[in-house]
């Protein structure tokens, strides 16, 4: 059976080193980031509380913006512009999804580069291209990566697959794998792939961001791999008081007798995700205070 690669204990181990850097900084303020909620989505609600959660344990301020659902791009626009504006806000964050008259795209963008703690714009998406340091790396692959190091798994001449291209999660991924100092050889995998059980069974890392449950059965996982399971989904299920449960993109049961390590969900990335925001947060606040 795989080792279990624990995403709460690894985050809580985050936090914990977070906390204590901050506190070993005197300066005139505390971290700030900013959070921009648009409408009552309860998934959205849900998450920006418990980040607001952490960012409290950790010892960083936020502020949360909440701003009606039929809002439109100018008037969030001008939110973001007065956030880019205000020296108290080391970091900012679009909780996506955001309505359909939106625009991620150029919302994400409209975030300075340098409160970007999402990674999600141009300017850090070029960084993150160049290995330039000064990249804020999105979080769910910086988390990814942390867990993957934290689990004592190399990467290095190893083959990876990536399933799933997304802006938050696929490319980023694959950018990180082949970046020195990870030197994986990465292949990305997408609904239009061919032959795609037989790409993923050669996988030595296989990462599954596709956002369908159970996509990844066991026939498609080498002996031996480490796979991280990115896919958070809900299925009905009898068992549960609410009448579902919440699943992955991996067969895991199937799964993780071949295995050699693996991620649960949930408790496997999830957790990191917050956790990378809280230190991109505390990297901007550092560079703000010029530490």
């Amino acid at each position: 059976m795989a080792e279990i690669i624990d995403g709460n204990a690894v985050a809580s181990s985050v936090h914990r080193e977070l906390k204590e850097e901050l506190a070993g900084i005197s300066a005139a303020r505390r971290p700030c980031v900013a959070f921009i909620r648009v409408g009552e989505d309860p998934a959205s609600v849900s998450y920006v509380r418990k980040k607001e959660r952490v960012a409290a344990e950790i010892g960083i301020e936020s502020r949360l913006h909440v701003l009606p659902e039929n809002t439109q791009q100018n008037e969030l626009n001008a939110l973001i512009d007065s956030l880019n504006a205000d020296g108290g806000v080391d970091a900012i964050l679009v909780q996506a999804p955001l309505p359909k008259q939106l625009s991620e795209r150029d919302t994400f963008n409209r975030v300075r580069a340098d409160k970007d703690v999402d990674g999600f714009s141009n300017a850090n998406l070029g960084l993150l291209c160049q290995e330039d340091p000064r990249a804020f790396v999105a979080c769910t692959p910086a988390g990814i990566v942390e867990l993957i190091r934290r689990s004592g798994v190399n990467t290095s001449g190893r083959r990876a697959v990536v399933v799933g291209r997304s802006l938050i999660v696929g490319k980023p991924m694959a950018l990180l794998l082949m970046k020195k100092g990870m030197d994986a050889t990465v292949t990305v995998c997408h609904s239009k792939s061919e032959k795609l059980a037989e790409i993923c069974a050669q996988a030595d890392i296989l990462i599954a961001a596709v956002g369908r449950p159970q996509t990844i059965s066991a026939d498609m996982v080498k002996e031996g791999a480490c796979v991280i399971d990115v896919g958070i989904n809900r299925v009905p299920s009898s068992s549960t008081k609410s009448g579902y449960k919440l699943v992955g993109d991996v067969d895991f049961e199937n799964v993780a007798p071949k295995c050699s390590k693996i991620t649960p969900v949930p408790g496997g990335v999830g957790p990191m995700t917050v956790a990378m925001l809280m230190k991109n947060t505390l990297a901007a606040y550092k560079r703000h205070m010029g530490i």
